[in-house]
């Protein structure tokens, strides 16, 4: 009886300020990972800027990629697929990563793949224990917010999304009102740990039995408390403040996964998206779900949460196992919508 061959994949992920390369064997053990983020250079002007987020990727795509062969002690030859974000992202920054790795695919004659960058997101939890189905993913990042049941490896339906805001946005816009640094998720989830939730703040709950998620209302609120306060004279506390905003956004988010847990029966729970990294939200998934004994919660550590190729050449061992393929027309699809690997084969 033949032993099954290891499979490994090299993935290249350039969606927006991250240029990362990684090499996962069998979409489960990462055997190198590097990741050249970028923040620095975006601090000061608070925010991601395209242009210059492809310029560094263009700077930095060789060198991450052949540091990542070097630290796995790999060559090309070792390579089954290469799997590449085609979107969604920075059509700019995408083009990067894409061309590189059609260029490769080329060069060594290896099979090219393209992935979701969401799907990435929700297969970064492979890479700690194996999925079970039927499962739930709660997709939380900076620009999406989305509920994803997955009935099987590689099948996706959106349930829920955000209609304006997604819960990453919300935090940086409140951050950047409340004046602090770039990027603004983080600074308020430690201020949120020393504060009080003790500032009425609205949750948007929307129609009834709604999946959907809208946090434009929950911004707005805050920016109006900020400016009403200062014409009064008036000091609030940013600890409180960021607890108040921090504990809406959660409330919702896990309420919302809890009742679209038990309503499609799933079996696993999976955290995934770079707001994944917020302490509050974490703990507060995890007292929810503890008190869930038939249903697993898989919450990644947090160098997986933010972006990585890692998750992408995770997502691309399920895609090239499907028998899905990708061509050198492929380019870089800023809008690109998340569907069932099994659409994609049809």
């Amino acid at each position: 009886m033949n032993e099954q061959k290891d499979l490994y994949v090299l993935g290249i992920e350039t969606s927006c300020d991250e240029t990362a390369a990684s090499i996962v064997k069998n979409g489960r053990e990462i055997v190198s990972n590097v990741v050249a983020s970028q923040i620095e250079s975006h601090k000061r002007f608070g925010g991601v800027v395209p242009e210059i987020a492809s310029r560094h990727h263009v700077e930095q795509i060789t060198l991450v990629i052949e540091e990542t062969f070097h630290k796995a002690s790999m060559t090309f030859a070792d390579i089954d697929a290469i799997a590449v974000t085609e979107g969604p992202g920075l059509v700019g920054a995408l083009l990067i990563g894409v061309n590189a790795a059609k260029a490769l695919s080329f060069a060594h004659n290896i099979p090219l793949i393209g992935v979701h960058h969401i799907a990435g997101h929700i297969y970064a939890n492979r890479l700690i224990e194996e999925l079970v189905f039927p499962a739930l993913a709660l997709v939380v990042s900076g620009g999406h917010t989305e509920l994803v049941y997955m009935k099987e490896h590689g099948s996706f339906e959106v349930i829920g999304e955000t209609l304006d805001d997604a819960a990453g946005e919300a935090y940086d816009k409140v951050a950047r009102t409340m004046g602090l640094s770039y990027p603004g998720g983080p600074q308020i989830d430690k201020l949120a740990e020393k504060g009080t939730a003790n500032i009425p703040l609205p949750r948007a709950w929307l129609e009834e039995g709604s999946y959907h998620f809208s946090f434009s209302g929950l911004k707005s609120a805050v920016i109006n408390t900020l400016h009403n306060a200062a014409q009064k004279g008036q000091v609030i506390s940013p600890e409180d403040l960021s607890a108040s905003f921090q504990e809406s956004v959660i409330d919702v988010l896990v309420t919302k996964t809890a009742r679209a847990a038990k309503e499609y029966g799933v079996k696993q729970v999976l955290l995934a998206g770079g707001v994944a990294a917020n302490r509050g939200l974490r703990a507060a998934l995890q007292e929810e779900f503890d008190q869930h004994s038939d249903i697993d919660l898989l919450i990644p550590p947090l160098y997986l949460c933010t972006d990585n190729a890692a998750m992408i050449a995770a997502a691309g061992t399920i895609a090239y196992e499907k028998g899905i393929r990708g061509t050198y027309y492929m380019n870089g699809q800023p809008g690109l919508e998340l569907i069932s690997f099994e659409s994609l084969t049809r």
